[in-house]
């Protein structure tokens, strides 16, 4: 069913009753393009939300930053092999600088061992950017490279300063030549002062109420900072639906570079529920990937790629099915939309594409043993988790530190940790009754260092 009224009319259902106080959804399929809106674009102004709104998309931007990169190696400026320091010779990354060791590709799947989530203020200038990449001779390295899986927002910082260098000019700039002009988008901007121009949304915190911080630094564009509007962001997916061609033929991405982005590269940690598709149980067996900035899962037997997106109180959702050629994709203004997403995206790839999500894993009858091994302090930068034991659970005190906390003034949220299974390494938690389960799994680096994995990324423990 591709009929704008009934998806307008399912997404405000759905959408009020997730509480998100604002969404535009939008679905490609059998060669038409259908656009839905929800509600206002702030709960202060009540200006309402229209088809052509502007959104942060947060990471679906690396996406478009991975793309960037391909386009280089298409034309032979670049390999997947290509180590920061050829690259960027001077960079350093971390006191004992692993640039001789970090590829192109280890950027492109979160697996740089870099920690990822530095969320430093260079400024607004134009070289915000090298800005950055010149701080990260401070950045921790959590594994080797290549050792395991773990998101890394600093990685795709690196990838952007990269196309800066070989395209001599800023990311920005790169990103409008590249993909905005040829692909017609008018309607996506990097800059505040761009948005402000269009319908832009306004975020908004779990408790409902308008943020009082727009964006992200300007030093993490590369890896976040894209604000669009949906058709603009469909258009982008159409490009790797049609293999890396636009509507009339120009070719921007080869062949073989859109589908192998697409490609299982690394493996992500996790587990989902008995008997969904791809998932046995026990940590890695989660059936989800990642390619060169895909995330790879797999919907009842079919490959669905996508790619998730979160700011400060936005939140956003692209997903491909390319056997069925459907794209959809929901932007919100909220923080609190996980529920909404897996309710509508349900229904939309159900009825489009004959296909259901997997389940979330839930919490599982009876108890865990041996709590007590996990219990300790786990920490990176812009995270520190505190788990105990206390009647018999595990708990967790997850506490925002650095940049990111002082950019979201976050308190600090005390978690349950709920087994979904007696292995004693996998549980689920949440912080309300009304939103989805999120997986947690205990595990071991390579040199026996016990970490946790939630959120997508690698937390060591560190007492």
């Amino acid at each position: 069913m591709l009929e704008a009224a009934h998806w307008t009319t399912r997404l405000t259902e759905l959408a009020r009753a997730a509480g998100v106080p604002g969404a535009v959804l939008g679905i490609w399929a059998d060669g038409q393009e259908v656009l839905a809106s929800h509600g206002v674009l702030s709960s202060a102004t009540a200006v309402p939300v229209t088809l052509d709104s502007l959104f942060q998309v947060g990471s679906i931007t690396k996406i478009w930053t991975a793309t960037m990169i391909m386009q280089l190696v298409d034309e032979g400026r670049l390999s997947l092999d290509t180590t920061v320091s050829q690259v960027l010779p001077g960079a350093r990354l971390g006191a004992e600088d692993v640039g001789d060791e970090v590829t192109v590709q280890h950027l492109l799947t979160h697996t740089s061992g870099i920690d990822g989530d530095i969320f430093t203020d260079t400024g607004r200038g134009d070289d915000c950017v090298q800005r950055y990449v010149g701080q990260l001779d401070q950045a921790a390295s959590v594994f080797p490279p290549g050792d395991a899986y773990s998101y890394c927002n600093s990685g795709y910082v690196l990838l952007g300063r990269i196309i800066e260098v070989l395209d001599g000019r800023w990311w920005d700039d790169s990103l409008r030549v590249r993909l905005c002009e040829p692909l017609d988008l008018t309607q996506t901007v990097t800059l505040p002062e761009e948005a402000i121009l269009h319908r832009a949304a306004v975020g908004h915190d779990a408790q409902g109420g308008p943020v009082h911080v727009w964006g992200l630094p300007r030093s993490v564009g590369p890896a976040a900072q894209i604000t669009a509007a949906a058709h603009d962001l469909l258009a982008f997916a159409r490009l790797h639906l049609d293999g890396g061609s636009t509507p009339d033929g120009t070719r921007l991405l080869s062949e073989a570079s859109a589908a192998g982005m697409r490609l299982p590269r690394a493996a992500i940690p996790g587990f989902g529920p008995p008997g969904a598709s791809g998932s046995s149980g026990p940590a890695g067996s989660s059936g989800s990937a990642v390619g060169l900035g895909w995330r790879v899962e797999h919907w009842d037997g079919q490959t669905i790629v996508g790619h998730d997106g979160d700011t400060i109180g936005q939140s956003a959702y692209l997903r491909i099915e390319p056997q069925a050629r459907v794209a959809v994709c929901l932007l919100t203004n909220s923080a609190r939309s996980a529920a909404l997403y897996r309710e509508l995206f349900t229904e939309v790839f159900g009825a489009l594409a004959g296909i259901a999500m997997p389940a979330s894993p839930r919490p599982a009858d009876g108890g865990a043993d041996a709590l007590e091994r996990h219990a300790g302090r786990y920490e990176r930068t812009s995270r520190r988790f505190d788990v105990s034991v206390r009647d018999g659970q595990l708990h967790m005190v997850l506490t925002m530190t650095g940049h990111l906390g002082a950019l979201v003034s976050a308190e600090p949220e005390e978690l349950i940790l709920h087994p979904v299974d007696a292995s004693g390494t996998n549980f689920v938690l949440r912080s309300r009754d009304d939103e989805p389960w999120t997986s947690l799994t205990f595990g071991q680096l390579a040199d026996h260092t016990p970490y946790v994995f939630l959120g997508g990324r690698v937390t060591p423990r560190v007492a």
